[in-house]
């Protein structure tokens, strides 16, 4: 009788092992999908900073000297963006905007999907307690007065801005012409992604950074 038995369990461990391999399998693929929609979630969390003002002293000192101007340009630099039916590779493809904004350009209107710099709000809320903020982008007005208008959110920080029109195109790129916000060049800091926007103004302090994505 035991000898009769002995087939059908080890059919029955076979079968056994098969399905606890196929379950192993099945776990680990859920395991899998589970922890990459968790980091999808975490990476898209907003990080929120407690802004500290500044102190009686700090606030003294600033006082007795004259504010320099900090400024700032906005694609590559503060945020990234793309419109219609153009993703570039630096936004991982399914990578939420920030925000859209919708302007008409030549009587078309268009979309443009905007990706902040991680960690920009809290930069343009530090920074503004010791500088003089302006932003000069070398794109057009209707678009960059609409991404200001969202980066200052109402702050009243970024009220200082210069568009195209105040740039000078040379050997088929944009310059900005800085002498157009003070003639006083020493007072004025600039981070921009490309130093090509500043070369007019090689004494300047400048920082080029890297693009913002």
């Amino acid at each position: 009788m035991l000898i009769k038995l002995l087939p059908m369990l080890k059919q029955l461990q076979m079968g056994l092992r098969a399905f606890l391999l196929v379950a192993s399998k099945i776990w680990s693929f859920i395991c899998y999908v589970v922890r990459k929609q968790v980091r999808a979630v975490i990476q898209h969390q907003t990080i929120k900073y407690d802004v500290l003002p500044l102190s009686p002293l700090s606030k003294h000192r600033l006082s007795l000297v004259r504010r320099k101007i900090l400024v700032l340009d906005l694609d590559e630099t503060l945020i990234h963006s793309h419109h219609d039916g153009v993703i570039r590779q630096m936004v991982k493809p399914g990578t939420p905007p920030d925000f859209v904004l919708k302007v008409t350009i030549d009587r078309h209107p268009v979309r443009f999907f905007v990706h902040k710099r991680p960690h920009v709000d809290y930069f343009l809320d530090i920074v503004s307690q010791w500088y003089d903020l302006v932003v000069f982008t070398a794109s057009m007005e209707i678009y960059g007065a609409a991404v200001a208008d969202k980066l200052d959110n109402n702050r009243g920080i970024l009220r200082k801005r210069y568009y195209r029109q105040h740039c000078t195109l040379d050997y088929g790129s944009y310059t900005k012409d800085l002498s157009a916000i003070t003639q006083d060049l020493s007072s004025i800091f600039i981070l921009d992604n490309s130093p090509g926007a500043y070369r007019s103004y090689p004494v300047l302090e400048a920082h080029a950074c890297s693009t913002a994505f």
